[in-house]
């Protein structure tokens, strides 16, 4: 049975090897997990799966891989009669395990959940006898009966179901899907250099101990500045426009990169850059920066990151005077170029799915500027972007 699990985790695209398999096995012939589902389901995601990307294949591999059982006999004759049997011996009270002997041991009811599977024909609602739910029958859901198996319910009520037989849903995570705020800060983290910079102010243990040890047992504490990510990050946002539909990204890439980067600045622009940026949408005409000052006061060791989705009238980014805001002495290409001169580590987010970049001209002007660092805003792009920052 292992063998056609690991065949079809293969099949559905998740890279596991034959040693990852063996590392399953022993850990199954360790006793790691016994005879339940979901402990199971943990235990082979961490052996099989080395990359979270690949958790929604493996979570769409391991449902029908369930769901694919065609009766109750291929399952009976797979799982081993032990596991059930231990696993009933592990819940049930010396009552309850009296009471299943009487009523003619485990054999009995496996047996009789098999013939009234073939039998019943409609639903059925309480009771001692159907599957159906709330009756005291040992099979069905919402009832209760000390050897019960559960079918079709959500949850345990009671705890004593021998065998849970439920629609396995797993959330879907794939290196091709749109992120949330917690998937971004797993790409995020991948730009990080840790420093310990500014004030002493952490316990130092290992130094403590160290000194204390040397000054004859008199307590000599040592402190240490925390450790913190040293990278410097600026990031440029398109904002208004064809970006409308991509506020909700871009919101989350902006919360995750604000708690995984101290040292973050941000400007806003609309759709290429130009002689100016600014900090507040609601002030943009009367509060701006010169993008010559923001690059005379950021250092070049600054990582940027630009957020937009690069549509625009290929004008604007060509020819003087091409912007639809205002009259731009200089094309906007020559400001990218400025940036990208002064800072060497540079990539394009863009929130537009990658398949239609071809379709616009702009984009692919801006995808040229930029020398192929454009990614999309999926959790393989942003991991491919960090990955060129570094």
């Amino acid at each position: 049975m292992l063998i056609h699990f690991f065949e079809k985790v293969r099949a559905y695209g998740v890279p596991a090897t034959i040693r990852e398999l063996l590392d399953l096995i022993a850990a199954l012939d360790a006793g790691v997990v016994y005879a339940n589902v979901d402990e199971f389901y943990s235990l082979s995601r961490a052996t099989l799966v080395k990359n979270e990307a690949h958790f929604d294949r493996f979570d769409r591999a391991f449902r029908d891989f369930w769901e694919g059982v065609a009766s109750l006999e291929e399952i009976f004759g797979q799982i081993p009669e032990e596991w059930l049997r231990k696993i009933a011996e592990k819940t049930l009270t010396d009552e309850e395990k009296a009471q299943i002997e009487a009523l003619g041991g485990f054999d009995k009811v496996m047996e009789a959940l098999k013939e009234r599977l073939e039998n019943q024909e409609k639903r059925h609602e309480g009771g001692s006898k159907n599957i159906g739910t709330g009756g005291t029958s040992p099979f069905g859901a919402y009832g209760y009966n000390p050897e019960g198996v559960r079918i079709g319910q959500k949850e345990g009520r009671h705890g004593k179901a021998i065998k849970v037989w439920d629609k396995r849903e797993f959330k879907d995570l794939d290196s091709d899907r749109e992120v949330g705020t917690r998937n971004i800060k797993v790409a995020l983290r991948r730009l990080r250099r840790f420093a310990r910079e500014g004030a002493a102010d952490e316990l130092d243990i290992d130094d403590t101990i160290s000194s204390t040890a040397q000054n004859a047992g008199f307590l000599d504490i040592k402190l240490r500045p925390e450790r913190r990510n040293a990278v410097k990050l600026l990031m440029f946002f398109d904002i208004g426009g064809s970006m409308d539909p991509y506020i909700r990204q871009v919101e989350e890439l902006f919360s995750a990169a604000s708690s995984e980067f101290k040292n973050l600045e941000y400007y806003y622009f609309h759709n290429c850059p130009y002689e100016t940026v600014w900090k507040d949408n609601r002030r943009r005409q009367q509060s701006r920066l010169s993008t010559y000052q923001l690059l005379n006061t950021y250092p070049s060791d600054y990582k940027v990151i630009f957020v937009g989705d690069a549509t625009m009238s290929p004008y604007e980014i060509a020819y003087a005077g091409g912007s639809v805001e205002h009259w731009n002495e200089e094309p906007g290409a020559l400001w990218m170029h400025r940036i990208l001169q002064t800072y060497a580590n540079a990539v394009w987010i863009n929130p537009q799915a990658e398949d239609t970049w071809q379709w616009h001209q702009s984009i692919e002007m801006v995808h040229e500027i930029m020398e192929g660092r454009m990614y999309p805003l999926t959790l393989g792009g942003l991991t491919d972007a960090m990955r060129s920052l570094v």
